[in-house]
């Protein structure tokens, strides 16, 4: 049975966050309106946290500690399918991110990287009710799958002050930048790393590698604050908030990973990008010249054949195909190329096996799949994290969205920290994928300038 209670409808759902924000482990999924869903959770039934080896389960006074596989787990704890389709994206489920480096639970990389983020690898709750705003119809409702008991009662507090929430809220916080925003790869680290890259590619190693810098500044607060700003300069279909227990992640993502509905599956990659002119006629032709530009439709194909791969595991035989090639999306700082694969899932095979098989995507590793990650992991100083990673759900019946964690950071143990990289191929010019990687971050870099205060 599904509980579907309406809600006054909120263009900008920024408030109805704000009043559950302060139950454990909130998260809003924002389309900012650039898609037809956002979705808000909190006060989840369970949580799964996996550090290296091991994931912690809790679920009510219960603790355990587990070696199993981490979808695995997320698959146990969702327990018994619903049947038949949903009338909701979402209605209850497992919601959370799934970082870059869980893919060492799955594929035998290096450890060269430093370990700066000290975050899990999985950060996942499991959720019995959610907000799901419809931009299209421009309506909003509670709804539940009422799985766990206690639910139907804490639902009518939940309501309520749902009901009570103003049309805005004003925006109060104590987030504050510390000092300036620093990289681990400067022009000189990068044009070295840009090389290396170079002597694979021409060596046969790789067709192409995902190169990324991190930016990191010190921070303070709460940076609830600075993701609305964020959202404001850079808004994106695939964004979130997550406001968990010592962690702020705040994404801006443009890009689809995976999507899940009745058995098809949709995945988005994005390859090939140009920085967006304010005048209207050069950035027309930026957008035309990256239309038509052999090396990042080259790029794009690349990913596209990987990924074809990718799906090709637990898709039946035949189904995995390609119906858009290269389209144009323009978003507030840049344009992109996006191609789309789709295919049905086999018999036997859920939405958990498409993400572990496709894990991670392949547009932010590059081709074939595991060298890259094994050169990135001797190229980049740091690990990546969360970052490259993915955020999203998957319901209690099976439907799963997700999008690829780039355009994000990360707020957590006294510092903010940022990413962006590009796809290197043999034809790479290394002063156009630098400055490509200062297009992606700079509404990023912005935000952490519009909260910066002299140290004292």
């Amino acid at each position: 049975m599904l509980y579907s209670a309406p809600l006054p409808y909120l263009s900008d759902p920024s408030p109805y966050f704000a009043v559950l924000r302060g139950a454990p482990w909130a998260a809003w999924l924002d389309s900012a309106r650039l898609g037809r869903y956002d979705i808000i959770v909190a006060d989840p039934v369970a949580t799964l946290v996996t550090q290296g080896a091991q994931t912690e389960v809790r679920s009510g006074t219960e603790f355990q500690v587990s070696v199993g596989e981490p979808f695995g787990l997320v698959r146990d704890m969702l327990g018994e399918r619903i049947r038949g389709p949903s009338a909701e994206p979402f209605a209850g489920g497992a919601l959370g991110y799934w970082g870059y480096d869980l893919a060492r639970r799955y594929l035998d990389l290096p450890e060269c990287a430093r370990d700066r983020e000290h975050l899990p690898q999985m950060a996942v709750g499991i959720y019995d009710w959610a907000v799901v705003i419809d931009h299209r119809e421009c309506e909003a409702r509670l709804v539940s799958h009422l799985r766990h008991p206690g639910t139907e009662a804490a639902l009518a507090e939940v309501r309520r002050r749902l009901e009570a929430a103003p049309s805005h809220v004003p925006v109060i916080g104590d987030f504050r930048v510390k000092s300036s925003a620093v990289s681990n790869l400067d022009p000189v680290a990068y044009a070295q790393a840009f090389d290396r890259v170079q002597s694979y590619l021409h060596e046969g190693d790789c067709y192409q590698v995902n190169l990324a810098r991190r930016y990191e500044a010190a921070a303070s607060g709460d940076a609830w604050a600075a993701y609305l700003e964020l959202r404001r300069r850079s808004p994106a279909p695939y964004a979130a908030f997550l406001d968990w227990p010592d962690m702020q992640v705040l994404c801006a993502s443009p890009e689809r990973f995976l999507e899940v509905r009745q058995g098809r599956v949709e995945t988005r990659p994005i390859k090939g990008t140009r920085a967006r002119a304010s005048d209207a006629g050069a950035d027309a032709q930026l957008a035309a010249e990256l239309c038509r530009n052999p090396k990042d439709r080259a790029e794009n194909l690349m990913i596209v054949d990987l990924l074809r791969n990718d799906l090709g595991k637990s898709c039946l035989p035949g189904s995995v195909r390609t119906p858009h090639l290269f389209e144009l999306e323009s978003y507030a700082n840049v344009h992109h190329l996006v191609s789309t694969v789709e295919g049905w899932l086999r018999p036997g095979c859920d939405a958990l096996d498409v993400l572990r098989d496709c894990f991670p995507g392949g547009s932010v590793t590059g081709a074939p799949k595991k060298r890259a990650m094994e050169i990135i992991e001797q190229l980049e100083p740091d690990r990546r994290g969360i970052y490259c990673g993915s955020i999203g759900y998957l319901g209690f019946d099976g439907q799963m969205d997700s999008n690829i964690a780039i355009r994000t950071m990360v707020h957590a143990q006294g510092s903010i920290r940022c990413w962006a990289g590009g796809g290197l191929v043999a034809d790479s010019r290394c002063e156009a994928e630098f400055q490509e990687t200062l297009d992606k971050a700079s509404a990023m870099l912005a935000v952490l300038e519009r909260f910066r205060v002299e140290a004292t």
